[in-house]
């Protein structure tokens, strides 16, 4: 994206906005008007005295009052429509930000878990922040000053030759020479910025990467260490910096210069004109009132490019995010079929992450609403990506789900993952209070439903040790809570949104045995009339699943209940022999189950 697109794009982001805009820039418009009429009247102005000393006439305030006051009418033109277009550009430019950065939240909250996967939350930060504040400070100052600069030196400045043909083209001259520098400094330093903005992201990620591991450097003595990585990436940040600075400053002292001797050579020009009389003191005065006016502009327009150019790197990401389309994404004629009764159908389905190696290969199996499947296999063999599949985390290859007779795809994404409720094994939390923790699950849910959900979690003795109850703040991703209460908190939230279908993922990992065994209980309830899929990997909890499928490099290998899979003496038997429960003798039953539900599925 070229400069002069970014730039346009950038002012096609003001959306409604854009109303305000063209009055702003028909007001600058009038302000390049009125910059460019002043020195004209100060020209006539010094022609009319001129003229009636070298006539001998007297002089009075009504041979000249006509330009004076012509001159002040034009002085308070410019002070009223200045302040106007400086308080409405200010909030424009602020409403401006905020409305883009709350769109490109909103669309980067939409791209799926692949995309964030392979990109870095630091890096999607930073680019939200420095993208709004660069276009915010763009379109502060376009409207302010620029684009007043910019309407004098290309729409104004040709009228110029219609005053006086000779001086009128030595400004444009001036005006084109030192544009040219500046051209040629941008083309010397666009790469060079490119690689500067790459170590800004290098730095915003190995930054937030470190804040958001402190227990593991501090226990693991890495501070030093860390500090050293980041002034390394400052170091070579500051050296692909330093060169892009060199030519910038070439270009500004060049266009100071540009100001003494612009005015020298319209001097020098103007005398000799007015020697063979082909001008007067006058359009003197008034060509040195244009050229310090033009100077001044100039600068401002050099200054707004460096400005773009030092930025463009930073927006350019900015779009890069907001056009990037979501591979999952809703169909012209998606639908809501409201709440569904959870008849779950895989047929043929493949993915693969990377185009190359399957992680889920030709899947095939049918659920009956109110179904528990458990899911297992060994690390990497496809069990989660299987179920992320499900509520549309990404989409197959080939293949295709279906729930209740219709094709997820068809479905849209807001109804459908209404209906799918998923409790990680990984624990995530917002540092926020668990009262908004568990709001996520159901929005308008009151305190008694959700004390209720909590009760039937087993987090009931959590909440006892909170002062401040459903108002207590749990810190950055629950830090202030133990691995097994952030759990419990998190499935009191999948309780709270009652889904026909529930994905379980390990979700019982972070619990001790015992409250393991109350949490199996409460949610034996919970499961009863809804398909439920338990990723799994203790098989004690998964005896009496209604059917367990066994994974293997992306592939249904084995499928049956418990005692079907043991007595085929194939992978699933080898995993129970693993974990003691059965002998060599296939048919032996296991000594004790910890819970009904226990004998029901094995949550994670």
């Amino acid at each position: 994206m070229s400069l002069l697109s970014l730039y346009a794009r950038v002012l096609g982001e003001l959306g409604p906005e854009r109303r305000l805009g063209v009055i702003l820039a028909l007001a600058n418009i009038l302000l390049a008007g009125v910059a460019f009429a002043e020195p004209m009247l100060f020209g006539a102005l010094i022609d009319r005295l001129t003229t009636i000393q070298s006539s001998g006439q007297a002089l009075s305030w009504s041979s000249v009052n006509v330009l004076i006051f012509a001159w002040v009418g034009f002085g308070l033109t410019n002070i009223v429509v200045g302040v106007i277009v400086a308080l409405n550009a200010d909030r424009l430019a602020h409403r401006s930000r905020l409305a883009v950065m709350a769109r490109y939240f909103e669309h980067a909250l939409s791209l799926p878990l692949a995309y964030h996967t392979q990109t870095h939350s630091g890096r999607v930060l930073k680019v939200m922040l420095d993208g709004t504040n660069a276009m915010w400070a763009l379109w502060l100052s376009f409207f302010r000053e620029h684009c007043a600069s910019a309407v004098a030196l290309f729409v104004l400045l040709p009228f110029t030759i219609w005053k006086n043909w000779q001086l009128g083209l030595l400004l444009i001259g001036l005006v084109v020479l030192f544009g040219s520098l500046t051209a040629f400094v941008l083309r010397k330093t666009d790469r060079l910025q490119s690689n500067v903005e790459t170590y800004h992201s290098s730095l915003a990620e190995r930054a937030s990467d470190a804040l958001g591991n402190v227990p593991v450097i501090q226990s693991f003595t890495r501070v030093e260490a860390e500090v050293r990585g980041l002034r390394s990436t400052m170091a070579s940040l500051l050296d692909a910096q330093l060169p892009v600075l060199s030519w910038w400053a070439v270009a500004n002292v060049a266009t100071r210069a540009s100001a003494t001797l612009t005015v020298l050579l319209i001097f020098v020009v103007g005398t000799w004109l007015l020697m063979h009389g082909q001008t007067t003191v006058g359009e003197i005065v008034t060509f040195m009132g244009f050229a310090t006016m033009l100077v001044g502009r100039l600068e401002q327009i050099v200054g707004f490019v460096n400005f773009i150019f030092m930025q463009a790197p930073k927006m350019r990401e900015f779009f890069e995010v907001l056009d990037t389309l979501p591979s999952v994404r809703d169909p012209a004629n998606a639908k809501d079929p409201g709440r569904l009764i959870g008849a779950v159908a895989f047929e043929d389905v493949s993915f693969s992450y990377d185009g190359k190696r399957a992680a889920v290969r030709d899947v095939s199996f049918s659920v009956k609403p109110g179904e528990t499947i458990a899911v297992v296999g060994s690390t990497g063999s496809g069990k989660s990506t299987t179920l992320g599949l499900l509520h549309r985390a990404f989409d197959p290859q080939s293949g295709r789900i279906v729930i209740d007779g219709m094709d997820i795809r068809e479905i849209s994404l807001i109804s459908l993952r209404r209906n799918i409720g998923v409790v990680f094994q990984e624990p995530m939390l917002f540092a926020r209070s668990i009262r908004e923790n568990l709001l996520v699950g159901k929005p308008d849910a009151t305190d008694a439903e959700m004390m209720q959900a909590l009760d039937r979690a087993q987090a009931t003795e959590v909440m006892a040790r909170q002062t401040d109850g459903l108002d207590t703040l749990v810190g950055e991703r629950g830090r202030t809570l133990s691995g097994g209460e952030r759990q419990r908190l998190s499935i009191a939230r999948a309780l709270l949104k009652n889904p026909p279908v529930l994905i379980l993922d390990e979700a019982t990992s972070a619990l001790d045995a015992a409250t393991e065994v109350k949490l199996q209980k409460a949610l034996e309830e919970v499961m009863k009339g809804r398909t439920t899929f338990v990723i799994a990997h203790r098989l004690a909890t998964i005896r009496n699943a209604d059917r367990i499928l066994v994974f293997e490099k992306g592939e249904v290998e084995e499928m049956g209940t418990f005692d079907e899979l043991v007595a085929k003496g194939g992978r699933f038997a080898a995993l129970a022999r693993a974990q003691y429960l059965v002998t060599d003798k296939p048919a032996m039953p296991i000594e004790s189950e910890p819970s009904a539900l226990a004998q029901k599925i094995a949550p994670v």
